[in-house]
């Protein structure tokens, strides 16, 4: 199987190590970057974001037009943030490449944010559907850290598409001895996990950040999935798909996990930091900033009430600090679960 990759952050450059495990063809990573493109064909190192894993032989660096990049490929695979799908949809199209019976499939998570007055955000599906691009699509997602992928640490993620061929063409190009993929029809579903496990995980690293203990945490994590799923009922999907790998599975991890960027901003939130300060000193995207406020926003329009996804965009706001937020949370009234 031909598999082309676009964009080399940390996560598409380890779906693209991923696919290159026991390939019989090369995987080919695309960067717009020339310049970065050839250092990492040169070094086989992705320094900027990865720099703890060497690139296979079989992972092919490329820069260039991305007609060349996706030509011939059996699976096309965007590996770019939320915020640029748009933009490699539109490219794609515009290319007139790959033929329209090739499945391309989005890894991002989130809910892009919209600037019109009265319009709501859109999940990346939907982003699809505006394009309007030709070819069959799905998303590759669940709950896994882009180093541990690389590593060849074990992980299992979710194949989630409305057509039965692309849930098992991704099943035939990223499963294996250390990755598991598990089909899903569920679309909706799956997106809206990862979107609004990024939310929650700034409010658990609040928690964390401010000492508050580990129920504290639970309770949380706990309610957090409640709100994630009325969201998510709401849209469309299916309640089991939020007790599965794309809901409680990536929520658990990106709210605990050391590795979580999300995580990370609300811990520098609990300690006074400010927020320009907080994502310069990242240096990757931390999604659940962008998209909150896209996500209480849908939730609103929807009637849908997500006490800890709105104490999160007051406390981005800079209505609240950490520590009011907490307390208001606390103060609401009592009710049944």
């Amino acid at each position: 199987m031909r598999i082309a990759v676009l964009g080399a952050g940390a996560w598409g450059t380890a779906v693209a190590i991923a696919a290159a495990r026991g390939a019989t063809e090369p995987v080919r990573l695309w960067l717009r970057d020339a310049e970065q493109a050839r250092a990492m064909a040169a070094t086989r190192v992705n320094q900027r974001y990865l720099p703890q894993v060497r690139l296979p032989e079989q992972v092919e660096v490329v820069s260039g037009a991305i007609a060349d990049a996706v030509a011939q490929a059996d699976l096309v695979v965007l590996g770019t943030p939320l915020a640029a799908l748009r933009q490699s949809l539109q490219m794609l199209c515009a290319a007139g490449q790959p033929a329209a019976h090739v499945p391309v499939v989005w890894l991002c998570k989130g809910v892009e944010p919209t600037g019109e007055a009265g319009a709501v955000g859109r999940l990346p599906h939907e982003v699809y559907a505006d394009v309007g691009g030709p070819w069959p699509c799905g998303v590759l997602s669940g709950p896994s850290f882009a180093l541990e992928v690389a590593q060849g640490r074990p992980t299992a993620l979710v194949a989630a598409s409305r057509d039965a061929q692309v849930r098992r063409l991704l099943v035939q190009a990223f499963h294996g001895s250390v990755l598991r993929v598990y089909e899903n029809d569920d679309v909706t579903g799956v997106e809206v996990g990862g979107a609004v496990k990024n939310v929650l995980a700034l409010a658990t690293g609040i928690c964390d950040g401010l000492e508050l203990g580990l129920n504290a945490r639970a309770a949380l994590i706990t309610r957090g999935l409640a709100e994630m799923t009325r969201l998510g009922l709401a849209l469309g999907g299916r309640a089991e798909t939020f007790m599965g790998l794309s809901g409680v599975g990536d929520l658990v991890l990106t709210a605990t996990g050391g590795l979580s960027r999300n995580r990370r901003v609300g811990l520098l939130l609990a300690e006074g930091r400010s927020m320009p300060e907080i994502l310069a000193s990242l240096g990757h995207v931390a999604e659940g900033v962008h998209c909150a406020r896209a996500v209480v926003q849908r939730a609103a329009g929807l009637g849908v009430h997500m006490p800890i996804s709105e104490a999160v965009v007051r406390l981005l706001d800079g209505q609240v600090d950490a520590h009011a937020l907490v307390q208001g949370l606390l103060g609401r009234d009592p009710t049944v679960e």
